[in-house]
């Protein structure tokens, strides 16, 4: 029997890779369009594969007001519908959690803390944190500077942490280059992760017209 595309890439997924280590991912921005039709679906896939760490929890952070249960429906709403009830899919969804703070303030950092020691006990997830900052570029800066405040970032005792910054990374050079220097004053260059999901985009658009 022939497999279907997505199989052969699940099958091909479980092949390639092992799972991470234990962590902590935490998503700025957790209510927005980007985690929630691109990142939540692709950590799903993750679990699925088998590519998930079991000591694993995403804990988002946004303005709206809801308890975790709600998040954690809003969060998989996404998701194929026949995949509801599955073991994976119970997993994912009891690693979910939800905060509700303001990015500039300090409050919301100090109960970040407290969450993650929690989450720590809870899923065993050594004190190894992703933060994953899906947010307007406006917030960039911040959000960094109060990790750097509250010592959410400071690596330490053998645990790692870890900053991604999703979007454009400055509108042109040189607002990038000060996005930059802001953030390295925080951070060291091995905890920055960028990601600029239009980089390339209308090259890529246009491949045929570079191949003739």
């Amino acid at each position: 029997m022939s497999l279907s595309p997505v199989t052969e890439v699940d099958d091909e997924l479980e092949q390639a890779g092992k799972p991470a280590g234990a962590c902590a991912m935490v998503v700025f921005g957790a209510t927005g369009d980007l985690t929630m039709r691109k990142l939540v679906p692709a950590l799903y896939n993750l679990e699925k594969a088998g590519l998930l760490p079991r000591e694993f929890s995403v804990l988002g952070v946004a303005f709206d007001d809801l308890s975790v249960e709600e998040f954690r429906k809003k969060a998989t709403r996404f998701l194929q519908d026949e995949d509801h009830g599955t073991e994976a899919w119970d997993r994912f969804q009891q690693c979910l959690h939800y905060q509700r703070g303001n990015f500039g303030d300090e409050a919301t950092y100090a109960k970040l803390g407290e969450a993650l020691a929690a989450i720590d006990q809870q899923h065993g997830t050594s004190q190894n944190y992703l933060f994953y900052l899906a947010t307007s570029p406006k917030f960039f800066c911040e959000i960094v500077q109060q990790l750097g405040r509250s010592g959410l970032s400071k690596q330490e005792g053998g645990h790692w942490r870890r900053v991604v910054i999703e979007k454009p990374f400055g509108e042109d050079l040189d607002s990038a280059m000060a996005l930059n220097r802001n953030i390295k004053d925080v951070l060291s260059e091995k905890q920055i992760y960028r990601i600029d999901h239009y980089l390339g985009k209308e090259t890529v658009q246009n491949i045929m017209v570079f191949r003739f």
